[in-house]
């Protein structure tokens, strides 16, 4: 069990070489995750990232390296309930198809004079059709667009079905990967923090956005239970010495116009 000292009032206050004493409690296995995932998370500068942002001006839009997106060539964008103007901005402006997936959700969304196509199933870590919605691996979606080998783009928000599908994918399949957006919806689950170890073996964490649909109390360090985090491969780029981006990056938007942020901003 990991113990993180806190002060309360004037504690650590000097006297010569003592200290005040200071009041020392255990933190719980959940708190104790969310601080390492937290870490984890924490973007680096990259010496070539010119980031943009795709989609939609409030939820639905997300941030990516647009200056190294030249590569890709097919892109996936995960959980749609009936609107992707993300995946439609991609088809558009890089001229890929975008494979849209969601088994609960089976509205297409449209997105005019781009190559769309929208599929009626989940990622999940397996194969398997639960109350009749198939899911199934990005793998074998990926197999199954003949995309093997390809270079491609990912977008997911699919509220807890990416941990174990991303936990579960090959490492030749994660290296066709050179951008992926993804939302997580997890503070101290014991798979995220293997999730984000794992994409980190390959990828680079560039941006962290918190989505203030999720703001709220007893999620420390996490102002919010929802956030959005930019995995870029790190073949693309090699990360410099530079101090960390500041938060919020001026191209971020509140997903919700209407309520407070909370994002923890950073100097």
């Amino acid at each position: 069990m990991t113990v993180f000292a806190l002060a309360s009032g004037a504690a650590l206050i000097s006297q010569g070489c003592s200290r005040a004493p200071v009041e020392r409690r255990e933190l719980t296995s959940a708190e104790h995750r969310r601080e390492v995932a937290f870490r984890e998370l924490q973007p680096v500068q990259l010496a070539r990232c010119d980031l943009a942002r795709y989609g939609e001006p409030a939820d639905g839009g997300y941030l990516l390296c647009g200056n190294l997106l030249g590569e890709v060539q097919a892109a996936y964008s995960y959980g749609i309930s009936g609107y992707d103007g993300w995946g439609c901005d991609i088809s558009l402006k890089l001229g890929v198809p975008v494979h849209q997936y969601d088994c609960f959700d089976l509205r297409r969304p449209s997105c005019a004079g781009g190559k769309t196509m929208f599929h009626e199933a989940c990622i999940g870590p397996s194969t398997t059709t639960e109350d009749g919605r198939l899911f199934d691996t990005l793998q074998r979606q990926v197999a199954g667009n003949k995309d093997e080998g390809k270079r491609l783009l990912v977008k997911m928000d699919v509220e807890g079905a990416e941990l174990d599908s991303l936990i579960g994918a090959p490492r030749e399949l994660l290296d066709q990967i050179d951008q992926l957006a993804i939302e997580f919806h997890h503070t101290d689950d014991t798979r995220l923090l293997v999730a984000i170890q794992r994409l980190k073996e390959t990828f680079h964490v560039v941006h962290l956005h918190f989505n203030n649909y999720g703001c709220g109390e007893g999620l420390a360090p996490f102002p919010s239970s929802a956030y959005e985090v930019l995995f870029v491969h790190k073949r693309l780029s090699p990360a410099t010495s530079q101090a960390p981006p500041r938060r919020p990056h001026p191209l971020d938007a509140a997903n919700d116009p209407s309520q407070p942020d909370c994002q923890g901003a950073t100097d």
